[in-house]
């Protein structure tokens, strides 16, 4: 295992669940294939959506950074779904 990224970091990973109608979701850190367990998962709120869209799907793959919430615990913030490139 590498060296641990700082808080604040861009991290890799994908939205694992999103309620809408709440605004909350987890998304979990780590590159996946099909059956892979994630390395960690996180809770981000909808306002942490960085299009400031409030909606993100389940599944997507994000780029995120963590920071300490109200709590104490980390959270994802500035979520951002990448976008797959065109295929020729």
């Amino acid at each position: 295992m590498g060296p641990a990224l700082a808080l604040g970091s861009p991290r890799v990973g994908r939205v694992v669940s999103y309620d809408p109608g709440r605004g909350l979701g987890l998304v979990a850190e780590g590159v996946f294939g099909p059956g892979d367990a994630p390395f960690r998962t996180y809770r981000f709120h909808c306002t942490a959506i960085a299009d400031g869209s409030r909606r993100i799907d389940e599944g997507a793959g994000v780029v995120f950074v963590l920071v300490p919430s109200l709590g104490g615990e980390l959270e994802g913030r500035y979520v951002t779904a990448l976008v797959a490139a065109p295929q020729e």
